[in-house]
C-alpha cells in the first residue's frame, strides 16, 4: 500500500486519496512501500545506473508471413534492441464480430473505418507461431516475451516460462487479467496510455495483492502517432514518485527525440513499435522505426546515458590540461627591481600559469625582488613583503 501525506506534491495527493479509499473500504492498513529500485527481466537488470531497456515491438508488423516476424526478430537483435515483443490474442479475445459504430476502430487513427473485429484478423500473431518465435529469439541470443489480452492467453504463454508480461494501454482496467499475469511471479510492464491516475493506482494495487511488486510503469499516450505536445514526458517521473515503480516511456512519436528524453529524465526503459520497412504496410507501419532508425535510437540512448554520468565536480584529465589556458596573474609591462606592482604592470590574463587571480589585490602595491619581463608568470618568489606607496 502507500501512504498519504498533506505535504505531498498534487500527483501523490490524488493517488493517496485513491489508494487510501480503495485501501480503507477492503479494511486494510495503509503501509509505506520502499522504492522499487531494479528489476530483471532474462538476467538483465533494469533500474537507475543501468542501461535503459530498449524493446522493440513487433506488434502487426509481421503481416501474416512468420519469416517476416523472424526477420524482424533479428533485424531487432542487430540493431541493438534488448528485447522484441510479441502481442498475444486473437480477434474474439478483443471484441465481437459484431457491425455497429461503437465497434469500429477509433475516428483520425490509422484504422478509421475499420471493423475492430477485421482490423484484428488481419494483426493478430498466430498462436502456433509463438514456441517457434521464442526458440529463434533463444538461438539470436534476445529476449523475446509477449503481451497478453486476456487470461486464455496467459494461460497459453505460461507454458513458455516468459520472463516478462507486459499489458497493453488499453487493457490497465482489466484487473482480472492483471491479477492474473502478476500471479506468473514475473516483472511486469504497464503502460498507461488511456489511463488516469486511479487507473494506475487499481491497477498497481492489482498486481500488489498478487504479491508481485516487480512493476515498471510506462509513461504512454494512445494516439499514433503521438503529437509531441500531448505527450507532458515529466509525468513520467512523478509516476515513479507516487507509485515508487521503475518507469519507461511506450513511445509512439516519431523520431526518437522523445525517447532520448525519457532517459534524461530517468526512465528505465523504452518501447517503440518496429517494423523491417514503412513501405510494406500494415496497421501499425506509419509509427514504426525502421532498422536505420532503431540502430540510431540505441546509439543515441547508449551515448546520453554517458553524458548523464553522474554527480562530479572532479575534472578529467582533459580539463585539467583546459585549465592550464584559464586565467591567472602575469606581469603586463617591463618591471624593475624595487618597483611595486600596480594595476598597470600586473593583469589578469590568460594562459593559467601564474599566481591565481585571487592574489590580485594582495599583491598591489608590493615590490618585485628582481627584474621582470613583459610576459613573466606572476610567482610568489618575485614579491616582496613590504608594500611600497604607489599613486
Amino acid at each position: 500500500m502507500y501512504y498519504y501525506r498533506k505535504e505531498m506534491h498534487h500527483g501523490r495527493e490524488q493517488a493517496g486519496r485513491f489508494i487510501s479509499n480503495a485501501c480503507l473500504k477492503e479494511g486494510r492498513l495503509l503501509r509505506e512501500r520502499k522504492k522499487m529500485r531494479e528489476v530483471a527481466i532474462d538476467g538483465r537488470k533494469i533500474g537507475m545506473g543501468h542501461p535503459a531497456y530498449i524493446i522493440a515491438e513487433m506488434s502487426a508488423n509481421h503481416l501474416q508471413d512468420l519469416g517476416r516476424a523472424k526477420d524482424i526478430i533479428r533485424a531487432a537483435r542487430e540493431s541493438g534492441a534488448d528485447a522484441v515483443k510479441l502481442q498475444t490474442y486473437r480477434p474474439d479475445t478483443l471484441t465481437l464480430d459484431v457491425r455497429g459504430e461503437e465497434f469500429l476502430a477509433t475516428p483520425g487513427s490509422p484504422w478509421d473505418g475499420m471493423n475492430l473485429y477485421e482490423l484484428y484478423q488481419t494483426s493478430y500473431t498466430p498462436w502456433e507461431w509463438h514456441e517457434e518465435l521464442f526458440g529463434y529469439a533463444r538461438e539470436l541470443g534476445i529476449t523475446c516475451f509477449s503481451t497478453p489480452f486476456d487470461l486464455t492467453a496467459v494461460d497459453f504463454l505460461h507454458v513458455f516460462d516468459l520472463p516478462a508480461y507486459k499489458i497493453a494501454s488499453y487493457e490497465i482496467n482489466d484487473i482480472p487479467l492483471i491479477r492474473r499475469a502478476a500471479r506468473e511471479g514475473k516483472p511486469m510492464i504497464l503502460s498507461t496510455g488511456i489511463a488516469g491516475l486511479e487507473d494506475i493506482a487499481r491497477a498497481v494495487e492489482a498486481c500488489h495483492k498478487e504479491g508481485n511488486e516487480q512493476l515498471i510503469l510506462l509513461k504512454c499516450v494512445s494516439e499514433y502517432p503521438t503529437p509531441y505536445e500531448d505527450l507532458n514526458l515529466r509525468t513520467m517521473g512523478n509516476m515513479g514518485e507516487v507509485f515508487g515503480c521503475l518507469v519507461g516511456l511506450s513511445d509512439h512519436s516519431l523520431g526518437n527525440c522523445v525517447s532520448i528524453a525519457s532517459v534524461a529524465l530517468g526512465g528505465t526503459v523504452i518501447e517503440k513499435h518496429f517494423t523491417l520497412s514503412r513501405e510494406d504496410g500494415g496497421p501499425d507501419a506509419m509509427f514504426s522505426m525502421e532498422p536505420a532508425e532503431l540502430e540510431r535510437l540505441v546509439s543515441d540512448v547508449r551515448n546520453t546515458e554517458k553524458a548523464l554520468g553522474q554527480v562530479t565536480y572532479e575534472l578529467t584529465d582533459r580539463q585539467k590540461k583546459s585549465r592550464e589556458r584559464s586565467r591567472s596573474l602575469y606581469i603586463a609591462k617591463d618591471i624593475r627591481k624595487g618597483e611595486a606592482f600596480t594595476r598597470d604592470n600586473v593583469k589578469s590574463i590568460r594562459p593559467g600559469y601564474g599566481l591565481h587571480t585571487k592574489h590580485y589585490e594582495e599583491i598591489l602595491g608590493r615590490h618585485a625582488r628582481e627584474d621582470l619581463k613583459k610576459g613573466t608568470p606572476l610567482k610568489w618568489k618575485y614579491i616582496g613583503n613590504e608594500s611600497l606607496q604607489t599613486t
